[in-house]
Parts: C-alpha cells; structure tokens; sequence
C-alpha cells in the first residue's frame, strides 16, 4: 500500500496519519509496543491476545523480488467478524467486460460532471467511464469518476476483483484502512491492494476525483529511462500508513465487490482491528 504525499509527523495508534518511506519495501509497525512477535511470524500465543494472519497479494512460493504478503496482527480473527452476504446494487459501477453499450469508432470526450446535490459515500460515488479486459482473468482494467458527498458511517468496503488507485481532483478524502490512516488531496495518489478493507470519509467539502480499478498485476514504479539514478519515479516518494487501529463494537455493514457485483454483510465490530504488521 503505498500514497504520494507530503509526510506528516505523528505517532501510531493515535488516529492521526504516520508514514513510512519507500515502495514496496519490508516494513513493519505497531500501534502498541511489543505487539509485534520477533523471529516468528504466527505464535501460539501473540501478545495482548491479538489473532495473526496473512494477506497474500502473490503465491506464496513466488520468488523473493515478486512475493507480495504481509503478517497483520489484530484484536479479532475476520472470520468471527463475519455475516451472510446479499447481492445489493452496484450503482453505476461496472466491471470488465462490459457491453451495455456500443462505443463508435472515434475520439470521445465530455464537460466535467458537476457534482451531485444529493448525499453519497464513497460506494454510492463511483461512476465508471470505460473498462477494457476482463476481471475473471485478472487482465484490463477500469477507469471511474468518483465523488463523494458524505463520509461512510458504520460502512467498510473492500474489493476483491482489483486494486484502486485514487487521483484526487477536488476536495480531500480520509482513507482508514487496516494497515493505517492516509490522508489524500489533489496533486497526490493513494493506492489500496486488492482485498484491503477500507472506509472512505470527507475531510471538509465534497470530493471527486477519478479511480483507476487494476485487475491484473499490482502497479510498478516505471524503469528509471534516459535519466537514469536521477529519474522521477523514486521510492523515497512514496509512503506507507503505520499501524492503526479501532476497537469498536457496532452493528456495521461490509461491502465487497468480487465478480463484478457488490456484495453486503452484517458484521458486529470494525474490521479495521489490526494493532500491528508486517510485509510489503
């Protein structure tokens, strides 16, 4: 999980954003001391009665420069946190491939879309533009608009058919998710992994902006080119949450999008429970 933006000093486990430098390096924080286990990855027993799990982003015999996982430590397993899922619907949101409708041969475009009056979150938000591929096969991709006019309350979402990079172009969103905190606004980008839970609130006025759904392969930062060592994709400016965590019993509701529909459970706490990780 990586965000460009500016880097802002605070502590984890506080509820304000942290971060660590660097693009798909090894990290590892804890929002409470010791809350990591040393040497060992799964414990019998992990400290203050955490549960430790795995999220895989590769297979896990994928050699070292290409083995995308990370060890997450939170206060309830994900399966105990878990309901009966129902079909709901998807809005305008589309997934590849998608064939409501035929597109001519010839340049498109199109004014700004003005913001809506009415009160939508992130989900309720998404408008997609074109998709190309298909998602089933993890190939192609899907561009969107999002906006947002109210923060998700008692919501989480998390996708499972690709990861999303967020391109701010108006107004600035609050991402918490189970690896930490990030703030984003225009100038920046915020990418979540494929499988990462999330809830999407508003820091001030209303929001759009565009997300880029990727099914296939997770993004890369481009080969250095004609310039070399001084070349204008560096990691150093890339940046990843420190832990952070809620605990939080409340009726909520989950959001999944995985097969190109949206899917909703009842669930009894936040899932964004993890006091400490670590991986890439």
């Amino acid at each position: 999980m990586n965000v460009v933006q500016q880097l802002t000093p605070a502590q984890a486990g506080t509820g304000e954003p942290a971060y660590l430098s660097g693009f798909g390096n090894q990290f590892e924080t804890e929002a409470l001391p010791g809350a990591l286990p040393i040497g060992r990855n799964s414990p019998q027993r992990c400290a203050y009665g955490l549960y430790a799990e795995q999220l895989s982003g590769s297979p896990f015999t994928a050699p070292r420069a290409s083995n995308e996982r990370s060890w997450l430590y939170r206060i309830r397993p994900t399966v105990a946190n878990w309901g009966q899922f129902e079909k709901v619907d998807a809005g305008l949101w589309r997934t590849a491939p998608c064939a409501e409708a035929e597109l001519p041969p010839a340049p498109l475009r199109w004014s700004p879309v003005p913001i809506p009056s009415e009160k939508l979150s992130f989900l309720q938000g998404v408008r997609t533009i074109t998709t190309a591929g298909d998602a089933s096969a993890r190939a192609g991709m899907a561009a969107h608009l999002y906006f947002v006019t109210r923060s998700m309350q008692d919501e989480y979402f998390y996708n499972a058919d690709g990861e999303m990079l967020f391109v701010p172009q108006q107004g600035e969103l609050r991402l918490w998710t189970e690896f930490g905190i990030i703030d984003i606004g225009p100038g920046e980008i915020a990418v979540i992994p494929r499988g990462v839970k999330l809830r999407v609130e508003l820091r001030g006025g209303p929001a759009r902006g565009y997300l880029c759904e990727n099914y296939g392969g997770s993004f890369t930062l481009p080969e250095r080119g004609p310039i070399g060592a001084n070349c204008l994709a560096n990691p150093r400016d890339f940046l990843t949450p420190v832990a952070a965590y809620e605990d939080r019993d409340a009726p909520s509701q989950l959001y999944v999008k995985w097969g190109g529909s949206l899917w909703r459970a009842e669930i009894a706490a936040s899932p964004l429970d993890v006091v400490a990780w670590h991986g890439n």
